[in-house]
Protein backbone atom coordinates (compact mmCIF):
# COMPACT_ATOMS: atom_id res chain seq x y z
CA UNK A 1 0.00 0.00 0.00
CA UNK A 2 3.20 2.30 1.25
CA UNK A 3 4.76 1.74 -2.26
CA UNK A 4 1.88 2.26 -4.08
CA UNK A 5 1.39 5.96 -3.04
CA UNK A 6 4.84 6.98 -3.37
CA UNK A 7 4.12 7.25 -7.30
CA UNK A 8 1.12 8.90 -6.79
CA UNK A 9 2.37 10.99 -4.18
CA UNK A 10 5.57 12.36 -6.40
CA UNK A 11 3.11 12.41 -9.40
CA UNK A 12 1.29 15.51 -7.03
CA UNK A 13 4.72 17.09 -6.64
CA UNK A 14 5.27 17.30 -9.94
CA UNK A 15 2.12 18.40 -11.45
CA UNK A 16 2.36 20.95 -8.16
CA UNK A 17 5.50 22.21 -9.01
CA UNK A 18 4.43 22.60 -13.18
CA UNK A 19 1.35 24.36 -12.26
CA UNK A 20 3.74 27.41 -9.51
CA UNK A 21 6.45 27.41 -12.89
CA UNK A 22 3.89 28.25 -15.22
CA UNK A 23 2.16 30.84 -12.60
CA UNK A 24 5.22 32.46 -12.17
CA UNK A 25 7.42 31.94 -15.49
CA UNK A 26 5.44 35.03 -16.82
CA UNK A 27 4.76 37.37 -14.45
CA UNK A 28 1.86 40.00 -15.20
CA UNK A 29 2.43 43.72 -13.81
CA UNK A 30 0.15 45.90 -13.41
CA UNK A 31 0.50 47.65 -16.65
CA UNK A 32 0.52 44.59 -18.23
CA UNK A 33 -2.84 43.70 -16.92
CA UNK A 34 -4.55 47.02 -17.23
CA UNK A 35 -3.09 47.24 -20.73
CA UNK A 36 -5.45 43.99 -21.56
CA UNK A 37 -8.29 44.86 -19.98
CA UNK A 38 -8.28 48.46 -21.38
CA UNK A 39 -8.05 46.41 -24.78
CA UNK A 40 -10.89 44.56 -24.20
CA UNK A 41 -12.87 47.23 -23.12
CA UNK A 42 -11.64 49.12 -26.46
CA UNK A 43 -12.68 45.80 -28.25
CA UNK A 44 -15.71 45.64 -27.04
CA UNK A 45 -16.61 49.83 -27.82
CA UNK A 46 -15.56 49.24 -31.13
CA UNK A 47 -17.31 45.81 -31.52
CA UNK A 48 -20.79 48.30 -30.46
CA UNK A 49 -19.86 51.30 -32.26
CA UNK A 50 -19.56 49.21 -35.59
CA UNK A 51 -22.79 47.76 -34.93
CA UNK A 52 -24.56 50.81 -33.87
CA UNK A 53 -23.15 52.15 -37.66
CA UNK A 54 -24.58 49.32 -39.63
CA UNK A 55 -27.75 50.13 -38.01
CA UNK A 56 -27.90 53.92 -37.95
CA UNK A 57 -25.53 55.55 -40.32
CA UNK A 58 -26.81 57.08 -43.80
CA UNK A 59 -23.82 56.01 -46.09
CA UNK A 60 -23.18 53.09 -47.39
CA UNK A 61 -19.01 54.08 -46.70
CA UNK A 62 -19.88 54.46 -42.57
CA UNK A 63 -21.72 51.11 -42.51
CA UNK A 64 -18.86 49.59 -44.55
CA UNK A 65 -15.92 50.80 -41.86
CA UNK A 66 -18.46 49.67 -39.16
CA UNK A 67 -18.87 46.15 -40.66
CA UNK A 68 -14.92 46.41 -40.40
CA UNK A 69 -15.18 47.57 -37.65
CA UNK A 70 -16.76 44.69 -35.90
CA UNK A 71 -15.23 41.72 -38.06
CA UNK A 72 -11.32 42.77 -36.31
CA UNK A 73 -12.20 43.61 -33.15
CA UNK A 74 -14.45 40.53 -32.68
CA UNK A 75 -11.21 38.50 -33.76
CA UNK A 76 -8.89 40.79 -31.59
CA UNK A 77 -11.32 40.54 -28.65
CA UNK A 78 -11.27 36.52 -29.01
CA UNK A 79 -7.21 37.00 -28.39
CA UNK A 80 -7.33 39.33 -25.78
CA UNK A 81 -9.96 36.82 -23.53
CA UNK A 82 -7.59 33.81 -24.20
CA UNK A 83 -4.58 35.44 -23.32
CA UNK A 84 -6.24 36.90 -20.28
CA UNK A 85 -8.02 33.38 -19.36
CA UNK A 86 -4.30 31.94 -19.75
CA UNK A 87 -2.58 34.57 -17.31
CA UNK A 88 -5.23 35.14 -14.48
CA UNK A 89 -6.60 38.80 -15.86
CA UNK A 90 -9.95 39.53 -14.67
CA UNK A 91 -11.43 41.60 -17.48
CA UNK A 92 -14.22 43.97 -17.32
CA UNK A 93 -17.78 43.23 -18.58
CA UNK A 94 -18.35 46.15 -20.77
CA UNK A 95 -16.80 49.01 -22.36
CA UNK A 96 -16.13 52.44 -19.79
CA UNK A 97 -18.59 55.26 -18.99
CA UNK A 98 -16.82 56.89 -21.46
CA UNK A 99 -16.97 55.09 -24.14
CA UNK A 100 -20.78 54.67 -23.79
CA UNK A 101 -21.25 58.19 -23.22
CA UNK A 102 -19.47 58.59 -26.75
CA UNK A 103 -22.10 56.34 -28.31
CA UNK A 104 -24.90 57.48 -27.20
CA UNK A 105 -24.14 61.27 -27.69
CA UNK A 106 -23.67 59.48 -31.51
CA UNK A 107 -26.76 57.53 -31.26
CA UNK A 108 -28.63 60.59 -30.92
CA UNK A 109 -28.03 61.75 -34.15
CA UNK A 110 -29.07 58.09 -35.95
CA UNK A 111 -30.58 58.71 -39.19
CA UNK A 112 -28.98 62.05 -40.11
CA UNK A 113 -25.97 62.96 -41.86
CA UNK A 114 -24.87 64.32 -38.30
CA UNK A 115 -24.47 60.89 -37.13
CA UNK A 116 -21.87 59.39 -40.26
CA UNK A 117 -19.57 62.89 -39.44
CA UNK A 118 -20.05 62.61 -35.10
CA UNK A 119 -19.45 58.67 -35.41
CA UNK A 120 -15.95 58.55 -37.69
CA UNK A 121 -14.96 61.94 -35.40
CA UNK A 122 -15.14 59.48 -32.45
CA UNK A 123 -13.66 56.62 -34.08
CA UNK A 124 -10.61 58.30 -35.56
CA UNK A 125 -10.16 59.48 -31.71
CA UNK A 126 -10.73 56.05 -30.10
CA UNK A 127 -8.40 54.79 -32.61
CA UNK A 128 -5.86 57.41 -31.80
CA UNK A 129 -6.19 56.70 -28.60
CA UNK A 130 -5.48 52.73 -28.37
CA UNK A 131 -2.51 53.18 -30.95
CA UNK A 132 -0.83 55.34 -28.07
CA UNK A 133 -1.74 52.25 -25.49
CA UNK A 134 -0.55 49.63 -27.63
CA UNK A 135 2.42 52.01 -28.12
CA UNK A 136 3.17 52.94 -24.54
CA UNK A 137 3.04 49.02 -23.84
CA UNK A 138 5.24 48.27 -26.68
CA UNK A 139 7.47 50.58 -25.03
CA UNK A 140 7.31 49.70 -21.46
CA UNK A 141 5.39 46.38 -21.30
CA UNK A 142 7.16 43.80 -19.12
CA UNK A 143 5.06 40.55 -19.81
CA UNK A 144 6.32 39.06 -23.45
CA UNK A 145 3.09 37.68 -24.46
CA UNK A 146 1.28 40.39 -23.78
CA UNK A 147 3.38 42.58 -26.02
CA UNK A 148 3.08 40.43 -28.73
CA UNK A 149 -0.46 40.68 -28.50
CA UNK A 150 0.10 44.35 -28.65
CA UNK A 151 2.47 44.73 -31.69
CA UNK A 152 -0.25 42.09 -33.54
CA UNK A 153 -2.91 44.00 -32.72
CA UNK A 154 -1.24 47.37 -33.45
CA UNK A 155 -1.78 47.08 -37.64
CA UNK A 156 -5.35 46.37 -37.47
CA UNK A 157 -5.95 49.20 -35.15
CA UNK A 158 -3.87 51.69 -37.66
CA UNK A 159 -5.94 50.24 -40.73
CA UNK A 160 -8.77 51.19 -38.56
CA UNK A 161 -7.33 54.61 -38.15
CA UNK A 162 -6.74 55.19 -41.81
CA UNK A 163 -9.81 54.33 -42.93
CA UNK A 164 -11.96 56.84 -40.39
CA UNK A 165 -9.43 59.26 -41.17
CA UNK A 166 -9.79 59.09 -44.71
CA UNK A 167 -13.21 59.08 -44.66
CA UNK A 168 -13.89 61.87 -42.98
CA UNK A 169 -10.85 63.71 -45.42
CA UNK A 170 -8.54 64.50 -42.52
CA UNK A 171 -5.89 66.54 -43.70
CA UNK A 172 -2.38 64.47 -44.83
CA UNK A 173 -0.32 66.38 -42.09
CA UNK A 174 -1.23 63.70 -38.90
CA UNK A 175 1.82 62.96 -36.39
CA UNK A 176 4.17 60.46 -37.25
CA UNK A 177 4.24 57.68 -35.18
CA UNK A 178 7.92 56.85 -33.36
CA UNK A 179 9.85 54.74 -30.96
CA UNK A 180 9.89 50.38 -31.13
CA UNK A 181 6.16 50.80 -32.69
CA UNK A 182 7.48 52.68 -35.84
CA UNK A 183 8.95 49.43 -37.65
CA UNK A 184 7.62 49.49 -41.43
CA UNK A 185 6.53 51.57 -43.70
CA UNK A 186 3.40 54.06 -43.89
CA UNK A 187 1.13 54.61 -45.76
CA UNK A 188 0.34 50.94 -47.32
CA UNK A 189 -0.15 50.90 -51.04
CA UNK A 190 -3.92 50.01 -50.29
CA UNK A 191 -5.44 49.74 -46.91
CA UNK A 192 -5.94 45.80 -46.18
CA UNK A 193 -7.15 43.69 -43.21
CA UNK A 194 -4.21 41.45 -42.27
CA UNK A 195 -7.07 38.38 -42.52
CA UNK A 196 -7.99 39.51 -45.58
CA UNK A 197 -6.62 39.50 -48.97
CA UNK A 198 -7.88 42.14 -50.68
CA UNK A 199 -8.52 45.49 -50.07
CA UNK A 200 -11.57 46.48 -47.73
CA UNK A 201 -11.59 50.01 -48.52
CA UNK A 202 -13.49 51.92 -51.40
CA UNK A 203 -11.43 54.71 -53.31
CA UNK A 204 -14.30 57.00 -52.38
CA UNK A 205 -15.06 59.65 -48.96
CA UNK A 206 -17.80 58.89 -47.09
CA UNK A 207 -19.17 62.70 -47.52
CA UNK A 208 -21.42 63.50 -50.98
CA UNK A 209 -18.04 66.30 -51.34
CA UNK A 210 -15.36 63.82 -50.97
CA UNK A 211 -14.29 62.20 -53.56
CA UNK A 212 -10.76 60.88 -55.18
CA UNK A 213 -9.35 64.41 -55.48
CA UNK A 214 -11.53 66.36 -52.33
CA UNK A 215 -9.53 64.30 -50.11
CA UNK A 216 -5.96 63.04 -49.09
CA UNK A 217 -4.93 59.79 -47.91
CA UNK A 218 -3.58 60.23 -44.39
CA UNK A 219 0.32 59.47 -44.51
CA UNK A 220 1.21 58.23 -41.31
CA UNK A 221 -0.48 56.89 -38.35
CA UNK A 222 -0.39 58.48 -34.83
CA UNK A 223 2.64 58.02 -32.62
CA UNK A 224 2.53 57.40 -28.90
CA UNK A 225 1.91 61.17 -27.10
Amino acid sequence: MHRRLVPVAAAAMVLSGLSMTSAYAAPVSAGDSMFVKAAHQGNLAEIAAGQDARKNATTACVKKVGAVLVRDHTKLDADVKALAAKLNVKLPGAPTPEQKKQLAAVRAKAGTPAYDKAWLKVQEAAHTATLALIDKELSVGQNAEVKAAARSARPVVAMHWAMCAEASATPARTPARSGPAAAGTWPPTTIRSPWQASPVWPAVGCSPQAGPSARTRPTRSPERP
